[in-house]
């Protein structure tokens, strides 16, 4: 079960430029890499389902309600990201969002939840309809619910 305090522990991403930006994001405590371009990042830690061990990622974010908001678009490759398939197997997980450390639930959003958050997420970063585009497979899109 991966928490805010497991940032420290992980293991960064295997795509070498994902790691550096989220070492850098860690180093600067999201004063590098929250922002860019008018796109907003956040760091999320998964447990890893064969492993147990923490990983972490870097990932475009928007936000409904008090949830933060990702897709798993991997890129549009035909199978989901790994960070995906560690909270699909266990929901818990660590958030930092700029300066802000949290534990969060996550879960897939409901398909009538999806109709309206996917175009709000393209709109951010049009690339993921060209993700769509490329895949058979429905891409996710992950709400991360902050826990008190």
């Amino acid at each position: 079960m991966a928490v805010a305090e497991d940032f420290d522990r992980a293991t960064d991403s295997k795509w070498d430029w994902v790691a550096e930006q989220t070492r850098a994001y860690l180093a600067s405590n999201g004063a590098e890499g929250h922002e860019s371009n008018g796109l907003y990042t956040l760091l999320l830690v998964t447990t890893g389902r064969k492993t147990g061990i923490p990983r972490r990622t870097c990932l475009i974010y928007g936000t409904s309600g008090d949830e933060f908001v990702v897709v798993a678009s991997k890129a549009g490759a035909d199978e989901d990201p790994e960070w995906f398939k560690n909270l699909a197997a266990e929901p818990s997980v660590g958030v930092q969002v700029g300066d802000r450390r949290f534990s969060a639930r996550a879960r897939v959003a409901a398909p009538d939840e999806r109709e309206i958050l996917w175009p709000q997420m393209a709109n951010m970063f049009p690339l993921y309809d060209e993700y769509a585009r490329k895949t058979d497979r429905v891409i996710p899109i992950v709400l991360l619910a902050p826990r008190n």
